[in-house]
């Protein structure tokens, strides 16, 4: 319908938002594709080759996914046919697919472009694969979300994905330039405000260029607002985010990583990042154990209680004050020493009872709660280690099979070099009794 509006000319005088009317009409007015859309970018060459193939535009929001599939029809001279993966089903692709073999036979292609085409279950993207194979038509797919995580291998292989990135502030500045230029007036804002509006923008360039709007609905005659202003007129974009999905994961393993890293500044910017986009304060927390536990250890023991304590410090006050306690956590764990050979003596250990099976302890450490096994010897021979010279008797404690094994070995940080040093003290006393 909206297509029989246009031709008719009827759609002219209808408002359209800003973004709509800036929208590029050759490729080379993509701004902020360039590995892709430039001279030397993947998809330019792919145009030059006269061969398209099937495509998967993998980036967040307000890139040009949609802008560049169309283009892209333009100028192989395919039919642009474009659905949603959110409205549409099996039966909506059968009569694009119906379609498309219908163009074919009279000689033209048919680009189908599908938004949010990682919404389709496994059955749907199953049907696309017949058609993708014997050229019915020449898939475009967009994704906000990582396709090797959302879409199956089956299309995968016949697929090229090429990555989006998100419009940096020199990209977002050339869509404003030419807002200015189609409003024919200047943005009300002064340098600083400017350069504000770009980072609220958040890498879209469509919202980049509706916040523009905001500004100038906003303004009066000779009004230009600061950044401060600029924060009270419109409302700020909501950080890429979905607690599912991988912004979730990134943000959650780069906190991880900076901790690890013993960059105490990086990690309190990745905490802020996740409590602004209204991450789970508790999942947070917990993760903040297994740092304590995984990358800490026992290098500084008191890290685990003092993230068990910040999990507790939240649950009793709540937001927003609690969230000073994980801030404090963060920085505690992340100047403290670091240690992973308990973590590594762990998977050692289990390793190990995995490949030997149930191998009997030493009847030296086995209780002889009857007769018939104090006849046998169960622990006919243990010795009481606080009735021994140093609190330390060092008999062996393995499995007869197995053998004396070392799989924990502290580091020389923190609290693990006093270790260090008490189990080589230990060890040496084992060889003077021949143990």
């Amino acid at each position: 319908m909206s297509d029989l509006f246009q031709a008719a000319g009827l759609d002219r005088g209808a408002p359209r938002p800003l973004a709509d009317r800036l929208r590029p009409q050759k490729l080379d007015e993509v701004v902020g594709q360039d590995h892709l859309v430039g001279p030397d970018g993947a998809l330019s060459r792919l145009v030059d080759a006269g061969s398209l193939g099937s495509l998967i535009f993998w980036g967040p929001p307000g890139t040009g996914k949609t802008t560049i599939a169309r283009l892209l029809a333009g100028v192989t001279k395919l039919r642009f046919e474009q659905i949603s993966a959110i409205f549409s089903g099996v039966q909506d692709l059968k009569k694009l697919f119906e379609a498309a073999r219908g163009r074919r036979a009279t000689g033209e292609g048919t680009l189908l472009f599908v938004d949010e085409i990682h919404r389709f279950n496994r059955a749907q993207l199953d049907a696309f694969l017949p058609v993708m194979e014997d050229g019915t038509i020449t898939l475009v797919g967009a994704t906000t979300e990582n396709p090797s995580f959302e879409l199956n291998a089956a299309m995968l292989s016949r697929a090229r994905v090429m990555t989006f990135r998100a419009l940096d502030e020199e990209a977002i500045g050339k869509l404003l330039v030419r807002a200015e230029e189609a409003e024919a007036k200047a943005l009300p804002l002064d340098g600083e405000a400017r350069a504000s509006l770009a980072r609220m923008a958040d890498g879209d360039g469509r919202a980049a260029l509706t916040l523009a709007e905001e500004v100038w609905r906003s303004a009066k005659p000779d009004e230009v607002f600061s950044a401060a202003e600029l924060q009270d007129i419109v409302q700020r974009r909501a950080p890429i985010y979905d607690k599912a999905q991988e912004g979730h994961y990134n943000l959650i393993s780069a906190l991880h990583k900076t901790v690890r890293g013993s960059d105490p500044d990086a990690a309190l910017y990745y905490l802020a990042r996740m409590l602004d986009a209204g991450e789970d304060r508790l999942f947070i927390a917990r993760r903040l154990v297994r740092m304590a536990v995984e990358d800490i250890g026992m290098a500084d023991p008191q890290a685990l209680v003092v993230a068990n304590a910040a999990k507790d410090a939240y649950d009793f006050l709540g937001s927003p004050e609690g969230e000073l306690a994980l801030a404090q956590t963060v920085v505690y764990l992340a100047t403290a020493p670091k240690s992973n050979a308990v973590y590594v003596a762990y998977k050692a250990a289990t390793a190990l009872a995995k490949e030997h099976g149930s191998l009997t302890p030493p009847k030296t450490i086995l209780n002889a709660p009857t007769k018939l096994m104090k006849r046998e010897g169960y622990g006919a021979t243990y010795r009481y280690d606080h009735d021994e010279p140093n609190a330390f008797s060092g008999q062996n404690y393995w499995p007869e099979k197995l053998g004396r094994q070392t799989l924990y070995q502290p580091t020389g940080r923190g609290l693990e070099a006093r270790i260090g040093e008490r189990l080589e003290r230990w060890a040496e006393l084992r060889r003077e009794r021949g143990e």
